[in-house]
């Protein structure tokens, strides 16, 4: 049946998305009556003060508001709203780190679950930690205490799930302290550094890793050995491969198994679908590298499942748990498809994010569960050139000057694939993209500047937020302010029930009742 799905609906729901619209009826009074809509939803703002027992923070890697704007208009049109746009409660994050304006992924992750800022490509230690300086991250008191530590100091569950791999940039910035975030497996560890652990050995035998009870996505070349490939389930090679014997999912197991723990293991579709929810501890590894594009995975029974499903899994599994839970979903596969310069694909990613989102707001209770959207950086794509309304994000328009028709998307770098500009007879000249099918997965965008690839951008990311203490997700912040806000709304970390400031907030309470009781007797 879900093959069938795929195979009916899934290219209706494409075509759909890229049939242009020209008829559109939208007199004064439509205006009028949306502004009226809008107005009186901004005036029933529901602002929810309790403790949040739950926090789910979705990352969309690489959604700037350029992208979010056109997977909108992909997927639902322009006047369509994406699952997280009617959230109530919308600020703004500053994403640079502490040495570079434009930010990589690992360093953001670490300003988001730490509140820390951090050097780049570094992740959980803090800017005393330059990269590759792996005597400098050996130090303690450069490792930096993640939103899932003081979780499960306060003995909330802990979970994760990524379409990229597990040890990737994001989600590294949870559980491990690393001065490279390309250290993933032993591999890539050059001798000098051999003090250094890896990012995998960390997740599977760290104490915050390892109380993790769940964690989902690709990365099995990181955990274990020489495993093999297939047309379905290429080797990444832009990633580390081990091969030093290590068997770090037998090693987990193994662990639980010691420790008196329920657990499964699951690689596909069908194992999803079917597994245990009663199951203390899961692990869910689907992909030797990152997952596929979702547009192209198997959604057959030994496939790889959407960000969707493993959402749906995650969040019945964590909530089992009576002091509540901290679940990190993340999009990674958009910044994957916008570093190699395929717009489209991209902009897939985001409406498959989307659907992840609904998927948890349709499970939860608004009450109880603090829902956090927001992006690590963004990239440089830009939608230009007065296309027609209706036209589609994917079209192209003419030039003024050289009347050769560009993409409404363009990208301001590039690989050897977007830029592609030519020289002849001493003049440069832009392809006609007009003689391409710009709809396709697969097609380039332009772009500016030659680079080896589609690089991110330094500009700020929106943060939404709905349910307990969403209200703090507004104005312009530091990136590392997540980490903190979501500590306040959930009473975990620096304001856990035992930490310092609940301790003074507690005092200055005390105090000041005495005080009024002291005014009153007088």
């Amino acid at each position: 049946m879900c093959s069938l799905q795929y195979y009916v609906i899934f290219p209706l729901l494409i075509l759909n998305q890229l049939v242009p619209v020209t008829n559109f009826k939208e007199d004064q009074a439509h205006w009028k009556n949306l502004g009226a809509e809008e107005l009186q939803e901004a005036l029933n703002k529901d602002v929810i003060e309790g403790v949040a027992k739950n926090v789910i923070l979705f990352v969309a890697d690489g959604m700037g508001l350029t992208t979010s704007t056109s997977a909108r208009i992909y997927a639902k049109r322009e006047t369509g709203h994406l699952a997280w746009e009617k959230f109530k409660n919308i600020g703004v994050l500053k994403t640079y780190s502490a040495n570079k304006l434009v930010p990589d992924s690992c360093s953001t992750a670490t300003a988001l679950f730490c509140g820390v800022k951090a050097n780049h490509k570094t992740s959980g230690v803090d800017s005393t930690v330059d990269v590759d300086d792996c005597e400098a991250s050996l130090k303690k008191e450069s490792n930096l205490e993640s939103i899932f530590t003081w979780a499960q100091d306060a003995g909330k569950s802990t979970g994760f799930v990524t379409t990229t791999r597990v040890t990737h940039a994001t989600p590294s910035a949870l559980y491990a302290h690393t001065p490279n975030r390309n250290w993933e497996c032993e591999g890539k560890i050059p001798v000098a550094a051999s003090k250094c652990r890896d990012i995998a050995k960390q997740l599977v035998e760290d104490s915050t890793g390892k109380k993790i009870q769940v964690i989902m996505g690709g990365g099995r070349q990181c955990l274990q050995s020489e495993v093999t490939e297939s047309q379905a389930d290429p080797i990444d090679t832009w990633s580390c491969y081990s091969r030093d014997g290590r068997d770090l999912i037998g090693d987990w197991e193994r662990d639980k198994t010691a420790n008196g723990f329920t657990h499964q293991v699951i690689s596909n579709n069908e194992e999803l679908q079917n597994l245990d929810l009663n199951a203390e501890f899961t692990l869910g590894i689907f992909a030797n590298g990152h997952l596929k594009y979702d547009y192209e995975r198997d959604r057959g029974p030994k496939g790889m499942p959407s960000l969707a499903n493993m959402t749906e899994k995650a969040i019945l599994l964590l909530k089992k748990s009576e002091k509540g839970y901290i679940l990190m979903v993340e999009g990674g596969m958009i910044d994957q498809a916008h570093h190699r310069g395929h717009a489209r694909k991209a902009l897939d990613e985001v409406a498959a994010f989307s659907d992840a989102i609904q998927m948890a707001l349709d499970l939860t209770d608004a009450r109880e569960t603090l829902v956090i959207v927001t992006s690590d950086h963004s990239h440089s794509m830009v939608l230009t050139g007065y296309p027609d309304r209706g036209a589609g994000v994917l079209s192209h328009t003419k030039s003024a000057m050289d009347h050769i028709p560009f993409t409404s998307l363009l990208y301001g770098t590039g690989g050897p694939n977007n830029f592609q500009f030519t020289v002849e007879n001493g003049t440069v000249v832009r392809p006609d993209p007009s003689r391409n099918d710009t709809t396709d997965f697969e097609y380039s965008q332009q772009a500016v500047v030659y680079t080896d690839e589609v690089t991110h951008s330094g500009t700020d990311v929106l943060v939404f937020a709905k349910g307990p203490m969403a209200h703090l997700f507004t104005s312009v912040h530091e990136q590392t302010y997540v980490a903190y806000a979501i500590s306040y709304a959930s009473k975990i970390g620096p304001h856990g029930v035992n930490s310092s400031q609940s301790t003074y907030g507690f005092c200055t309470l005390v105090l000041f009742s005495v005080s009024v009781l002291f005014y009153l007797h007088e």
